[in-house]
């Protein structure tokens, strides 16, 4: 079990009964918004129009490139264990790791859209990296 340092993600790992065996990895953190933090993607398009996180980054922050980096260094982590590996951490990030789990560029998160709470499971067929779930919503009791 691997989880984030930020609260957001303990909590939900302690409550998914997994906070005590859980190592906390700084990889996890969610995306640096930097002067972006607290701001909405409409504030934000109203200094800089057309802005997409994904493309642009944010000013004193992170950028995708930076994040997929993060992601690498917590897959190699990953593909090194003998086992599955659980991870409790934020939607940008997250979406970076599967995009780097299958060999695309980080930015590729932007078409992996990530709902709070959903499950999503990585893994191989044969010796293929593949996305084999996501953004599986159905223990909340809500369509997808």
């Amino acid at each position: 079990m691997f989880s984030s340092p930020l609260s957001r993600a303990t909590e939900t790992c302690r409550l998914a009964g997994w906070g005590k065996e859980a190592q906390v990895r700084e990889e996890l953190l969610e995306w640096g918004y930097g002067e972006y933090e607290g701001l909405t993607t409409a504030e934000i398009r109203a200094v800089r129009p057309g802005w997409l996180l994904w493309r642009d980054g944010c000013p004193g922050g992170e950028d995708a490139r930076s994040v997929g980096g993060r992601a690498d260094r917590m897959i190699d982590e990953l593909r090194g264990l003998d086992g599955d590996a659980a991870l409790f951490a934020h939607g940008h990030l997250l979406r970076a790791i599967a995009a780097r789990w299958v060999g695309l560029p980080p930015e590729s998160g932007a078409l992996l859209a990530l709902s709070t709470a959903s499950l999503s499971v990585l893994g191989y067929e044969r010796e293929v990296a593949v996305v084999r779930c996501w953004n599986d919503t159905s223990h909340l009791g809500e369509q997808v």
